[in-house]
């Protein structure tokens, strides 16, 4: 059974950077894919960013590209997503998803497995 665990959350200041990281439990990080999203108060559920390590695939959404960099190792069977350049609007609960489909689309329904979440906060 495939089960991913999230931390690092926090508070920061605007313009700060953040790497959040996420370990997945169960299934070989190479055999899966993982997934970021994030939901502020008040809104959706939102794709930040996936990755397949096997194959080197990643996917950003486009209000993250280039602030975001989603890394992994798979050794460690975790996943880090560093993010740069953080703005108010960055703010919200962070979700690491993984995927046994393995293709690391933005569609939530492709993962099987979410973490419990945790908060980011930037202040301007």
């Amino acid at each position: 059974q495939l089960d991913v665990a999230e931390s690092g959350g926090g508070f920061v200041q605007s313009g700060d950077s953040l790497t959040v990281s996420c370990v997945a439990s169960g299934r070989m990080l190479a055999d899966i894919a993982m997934g970021w999203f994030r939901q502020a108060s008040g809104k959706d559920r939102e794709f930040v960013a996936s990755i397949n390590t096997r194959s080197g695939f990643t996917l950003y959404s486009d209000s993250v590209k280039g602030r975001f960099t989603l890394s992994g190792d798979n050794a460690k069977n975790t996943v880090y997503l560093q993010m740069n350049g953080l703005k108010p609007e960055d703010t919200a609960v962070y979700y690491c998803a993984g995927s046994e489909y393995g293709l690391g689309s933005s569609q939530s329904y492709e993962y099987n497995s979410w973490g419990p979440g945790i908060q980011v906060t930037v202040s301007s």
